[in-house]
């Protein structure tokens, strides 16, 4: 019985090294999914802004749009791009194809834009099974013009999916995946195992707590404390599980061991909690939705790892960006993302200490700024007004100055709009402008000509505008500042401010 416990050991020993040595150049990260099922999605300058305010180095993106792809472009952020699934069977039955689909959404944007990961479809064993047969296929015919590019061993292929293809999940070390999967399963694992890629599983404790009816607690499907005597244990490895996503990424460890893969690590491409649902869902929350994003972020960073593999990183994508308003389902399907579309944070994450990736605070960084296809005539009036009676001090446009260029109506107003929206408190009202400016998180500083602060551009915010004359004069040398205080102008004033204040 001593010998048969040390071979025992001994082999257990060597499963962890091997899942250690592939893990062992590897950081562990956050990454966050953008879906694009918006009404009014950001533009693709709007979104990287976005990331790059909130430090979000790793992003999945459902598909390969070019103008996300060149946004992207020479800002270091790690990229996932995906075949969707409509794609899949042409990918997986022609060589050519995939050939095709590398060489246009691939070699056109490497390595400017630094693509790491090609997702091939997502959850195809579940919500596509007639594409499952073609599914190795496609693999590895992208992955074959990887390689003919010489991009192969710089960017990994993988395909995303549920974690319901794993059965009798608890306890995790009784786990296997659906043996109707095996003709897939098998060979797609060998070729993960043979290219050195990640075995890609979304992990949602939010679904697993809705559907055990009261079995699973909330607190453990949130990260949250438990007493010892409220962990699960696992009768057979006598392993401790604090919350349900750990228990469900060591299940899928323990179901690739049963079928010996052993050296295939798991990479979470989803996981989340909804902020907002209908009457059937009481527990999508914000509360809810802070503490297991915030919880979950934490417990990834600090390399907490699982109790199967302690200390082993388990990367994650975070589901999702934006809340995605046009998305179908029920009322939390729409409410998964860190932010609205306009950039503002649905709720502040509770990451105190846990560095300032997606510390997204945005109530500090926000700005005013003038809308897109804004009417030119009612951008001049409101612009003449921030100048005037508005009090903004617009000297730092004169020429010369570090804000004059680009010398469009657009950018002027951007900047006085946000001067105003600073002086008064970044109260949202004070960023309307007859409706012709709006609020964002996007950052219009650019060159020496900064926005955002209270003292900026060698100017005081508060207090009259210096570059008003006494008798009411422009003092501009801009086309675009010739504000006077003409009794219209002084109409357009008070009209303006009263749409502001009410």
């Amino acid at each position: 019985m001593g010998l048969m416990n040390q071979c025992m050991m001994r082999l257990a020993l060597l499963l962890f090294l091997s899942v250690s040595a592939v893990f062992a150049d590897e950081d562990a990260f956050i990454g966050v999914n953008i879906g694009t099922d918006l009404s009014d999605m950001p533009h693709p300058t709007q979104v990287v802004e976005l990331l790059k305010a909130q430090q979000i180095r790793h992003v999945r993106l459902y598909n390969a749009d070019r103008g996300m792809l060149l946004a992207l472009a020479n800002t270091g952020i790690q990229v996932a791009v995906s075949i969707p699934n409509e794609q899949l069977l042409g990918v997986g039955q022609s060589n050519s194809t995939a050939a095709n689909w590398v060489s246009q959404n691939v070699v056109a944007h490497y390595p400017a834009t630094n693509i790491t990961a090609i997702c091939v479809g997502s959850e195809v064993l579940t919500s596509l099974s007639n594409a499952a047969p073609v599914l190795v296929n496609a693999l590895k015919f992208i992955h074959s013009a990887l390689v003919a590019s010489n991009l192969g061993r710089q960017i990994k292929v993988s395909t995303p999916l549920a974690s319901s293809i794993i059965l009798d999940s608890f306890p995790p070390s009784q786990a296997f995946f659906n043996h109707s999967l095996k003709p897939v399963l098998v060979p797609m694992l060998d070729f993960l195992q043979s290219t050195g890629s990640y075995f890609m599983l979304n992990v949602y404790p939010y679904y697993e707590y809705m559907q055990s009816n009261g079995v699973i607690p909330l607190d453990y499907a949130l990260f949250k404390p438990l007493p010892a005597n409220k962990e699960a244990v696992d009768s057979n490895t006598l392993l401790h599980y604090t919350n349900v996503f750990d228990a469900i990424v060591d299940a899928a460890y323990f179901a690739l061991a049963d079928l010996n893969f052993t050296n295939v690590p798991v990479l979470v491409t989803e996981s989340g909690w909804p902020s907002t649902g209908d009457s059937k869902e009481p527990d999508a929350t914000l509360d809810n939705a802070n503490t297991y994003n915030s919880n979950l972020i934490k417990h990834v960073l600090n390399k907490t790892g699982t109790p199967k593999h302690p200390g082993i990183a388990v990367s994650t994508y975070i589901y999702e960006l934006y809340n995605e308003d046009t998305k179908d389902g029920p009322l939390s399907e729409k409410n998964w993302g860190l932010f609205n579309a306009n950039g503002t944070p649905a709720y502040i994450l509770r990451l105190t200490g846990s560095g300032s990736m997606l510390a997204n605070d945005t109530t500090n960084q926000t700005y005013c700024s003038a809308k897109d296809g804004a009417d030119h005539k009612m951008l001049q009036a409101a612009l003449d007004w921030a100048c005037g009676p508005g009090k903004v001090d617009c000297s730092p446009m004169l020429q010369g100055q570090p804000c004059y260029e680009p010398d469009t109506v657009a950018a002027h107003a951007t900047y006085a709009f946000d001067t105003y929206y600073q002086m008064m408190g970044k109260a949202p009202e004070a960023c309307n402008f007859n409706g012709v400016a709006a609020v964002t998180t996007t950052n219009p500083s650019h060159g020496l000509c900064l926005f955002g602060s209270g003292d900026r551009n060698g100017t005081f915010l508060n207090g009259t505008a210096s570059a008003m004359e006494s008798n009411g004069t422009s003092v501009s040398s801009s086309p675009h500042l010739h504000y006077t205080f003409s009794m219209s102008h002084i109409m357009l004033g008070i009209a303006g401010l009263s749409a502001i204040l009410f």
